[in-house]
Parts: structure tokens; sequence; C-alpha cells
């Protein structure tokens, strides 16, 4: 690999476009575009992930520039590795009161997640989806392992239970041992890439919880809006490893940093840290505390429901989902709900749409003619609506009013006739964007 005349020392190596003039229009635009909507996503529901030990001292490596480390990271081919990661998220969500489906457990909490012991009955439970919510905050610890693109395995190891998403071959099995239940379907994807385009990371909905997937998002952004630089040397999970640093450009955007560390010896994120502008702790932060890049043994592919697990078919159950028989009352693989949701966005609020580029885009979603509740409704809505007064702060401008709901990272405004302004940039640049659309 060609590599660019070594600066004195590890020093920061300032590159405005990494991929060169070789990136066509069209893939310039959808990586201004997509990427921090997709940052604000992840963050929005649920990854911020936490930060693996980094070990004393900083290594002695060669030296390298940010377009060859880019490069290093993009031709990496490891297929093969087990270790463990943990995850933190400081995202700054608020605390639900009791009766809002939070209870003491605050955001993302309620009854039925793993470590409870309590079965929904219907394999509910055991969905990817729901798992993502509970890493929505706080500090968790994920066992991982892959050998190619067909054999993964994640589990998130609670005080009290175990969630497992095994995937081997078309056979995906997910179960959690708080409820004793166990989901199988298959990959639906099999067999349907080329070698070159199968993916390499967790199963589906458990994408984004690794150090590989998150660098993977966050380096698209890498253009004329981004400043990315090598930042020094060190020690993740006992490997030596290479520090890039990323930063936004665009003064809007809500994000200050991110910081990945890639292995020096094979090109394997290893560390993922996005520090928001406002400073204080990672909102958003992932890593290795232990790695190993041998072939992992064939059994930890291998999964058979417990004695006396409930068993759900999701193949049989989406089959009678189709039908119109859903026979528990509720979707065990999240799918449907998701659907309904988008066709909801396009059909009764007129749509998603992106406006603005780089890491200052936001999504933006048309008003349906009523906003939220608020504390004065005495109907349905009341409490919700007391509590979102609570949180959200009201604002105005030509647009009209409405609220701003923030958190570290994504700033979000929902006007009072229902559209949506949400995106990982400053409150005014929400406010502004309103304004424009009026």
């Amino acid at each position: 690999m060609p590599r660019n005349e070594p600066t004195e020392a590890n020093e920061p190596t300032e590159v405005t476009d990494a991929w060169g003039e070789e990136r066509s229009s069209k893939r310039r635009k959808a990586v201004r575009y997509g990427v921090p909507v997709a940052v604000a996503g992840v963050a929005a529901a649920t990854i911020g992930l936490v930060p693996a030990f980094a070990g004393s001292g900083s290594p002695d490596l060669p030296k390298i520039s940010a377009q060859d480390l880019i490069a290093k990271i993009a031709t990496s081919d490891v297929q093969q590795l087990s270790g463990t990661v943990r995850v933190t998220t400081d995202l700054g969500l608020p605390s639900l009161p009791d009766g809002l489906g939070g209870g003491a457990g605050g955001f993302g909490g309620g009854q039925g997640s793993a470590g409870s012991g309590e079965k929904d009955g219907d394999g509910a439970s055991v969905s990817p989806a729901k798992k993502l919510m509970e890493l929505a905050s706080g500090t968790h610890t994920l066992r991982v392992a892959a050998d190619g693109p067909d054999k993964q395995r994640v589990s998130i190891v609670d005080k009290a239970a175990e969630y497992s998403l095994v995937h081997s071959g078309n056979e995906v099995w997910a179960y959690d041992s708080g409820s004793n239940t166990a989901v199988h379907s298959t990959a639906p994807d099999a067999g349907r890439h080329s070698e070159r385009e199968k993916p390499r990371g967790l199963p589906g909905d458990l994408k984004n919880a690794t150090p590989q997937d998150l660098a993977k998002q966050a380096l698209k952004a890498v253009g004329d809006t981004t400043s990315v630089t090598v930042d020094g040397t060190a020690k993740v999970a006992g490997r030596d490893a290479y520090q890039l640093l990323i930063k936004p450009k665009q003064a809007a955007s809500t994000v200050g940093s991110i910081r990945v560390a890639v292995d020096a010896a094979n090109g394997t994120p290893l560390k993922f840290t996005l520090t928001p502008k406002s400073g204080g702790p990672a909102a958003i932060d992932v890593g290795y505390t232990s790695v190993d890049f041998a072939k992992p043994a064939a059994s930890t592919f291998s999964f058979t429901p417990p004695k006396g697990a409930e068993v759900v078919d999701a193949v049989k159950e989406r089959a009678k989902e189709a039908k119109g028989e859903r026979a528990h009352g509720k979707d065990v693989t999240g799918r449907k709900d998701v659907k309904e949701f988008r066709k909801g966005l396009t059909k009764d609020l007129g749509g998603l749409n992106v406006i603005g580029e780089g890491w200052t885009s936001i999504a933006t979603v048309k008003g349906a003619g009523s906003g939220l509740p608020t504390g004065k409704d005495k109907a349905a809505g009341g409490d919700a609506g007391a509590f979102l007064d609570s949180i959200g702060e009201k604002t105005s401008g030509s647009f009209g009013s409405g609220r701003i709901f923030s958190t570290r990272l994504v700033n979000a405004l929902i006007t009072d006739n229902g559209a949506v302004y949400v995106g990982a940039v400053d409150k005014q640049a929400l406010i502004d964007a309103a304004n424009a659309a009026k």
C-alpha cells in the first residue's frame, strides 16, 4: 500500500476528503446526507457504547498518514474474532415517571426485560429491537464472536440473565434466559450476496453494536464537512492501536469529535468514542476489553433451546400475521411494527425528508395538524402531556410555536401543528429549518 511521506512522529495530519477525487458526486451526496442522520439515529435509538479500558502508555508505532490509516481500515479483511465489548451510553435521556412505561427503571426500562424473569407469553421479550432499547443508557457487557459472513454470535450479559443472538448459515436464534424464551427464524439474505458483499458484522437488528460497525458509519462522513487526523497511539484490549480523530467542521453540529482506535496490525477498529460538543463524558463509547483474532470454536455458533424453554417459530408467526392472524397478539420479530411506523410516516404525515448536508442534516416530517398533548389535556394524554411539558422547552419563531426536546447529542423540535425536525444539531438550527420551511 503506498504511503504518504511520514511527518515528525505521529503528528495530526488533516484530511478534508479522505477518499480523493475518485468518489462520484452521487456517492458524495449520499455520504453527506446519510451519516449525520445515521449517527443521530444510533444515538436516539440507543447505542451509545462504552469505553474499552486502554492500557497504560502509548506504543511507539511507525508513522502513518490519516489517508493511509483510513485505507488500512477499508482494506482490513478480518473475518474471525471473539472478545468482550463494554457498552456505556450517556445521552442525557430523561427518566420516565411511573405509569408512562419506564417505572423505576427509567428510560427504556419497564417489565419483561432480560433479568426480570417475567414472560411476555409470546416471545416479544426476545425481540432484538427491545434489547437495543435496553442499551440506551447505562453500562452493559457484550460477548461477541464471528467466523466469516455466515457465523456470528452476540450475547448481552446482565447481572441476573443473558440474552443471545446466534446466526449460523440461514439459521438465527434469539434466546432470553430471563424469560427462558427462544425465537427461531431464518436469515432472509442467506446466499443472496457475493463473497465481497456479504455482511461481516453482527446479525441485522444488532448492527452498530461493535466498534467496527460504528467506525464504518462514521467514516462515511469523511468529506468537505469533516476534518480527519491521526492523533497519537494507544493500547486497547492489549493491542497496539493508532487513534483516528474525526471532527465536524460545521458549527451547528452537536458532535464534538469521534475517536476511533485502529488495530495497528490488522486495521480492525477496537474502540469508538463519540464526545458531544458540550463536553463531559462520551455520549457514545464502545470498545473491546479483550479480543482474540483466532478462529472461534464451531460450538460457539450452535444453539439448542434449554429444557423447558418456550420456543417460538418466527417464520410461522410472520405467516399468521400475513393472514391477519396474530396468535399471541404481538409481533415477536418487531418487523411489523417498524413497517407500520414507516408506512404511517409516509402516508399520514407526508413522509420523511432530509434537509441540509453533512453533520448538520436534519430529518423532517410534515405536520398533520396537531402537535403533542400538553398538561392542560385532561383526556387520554393528560399525564403524558404534563410529562412532556416538564422536559420540553417551549420555543417560537415565524413557523409558529412548539417544543424542543434535547439530549446531549440529538435535538428535536415538534411544532404545534405536528411538524417534526430532528438531528444532531443545536436548537437554533432546528428553529431556522422550521422558519425556512414555513
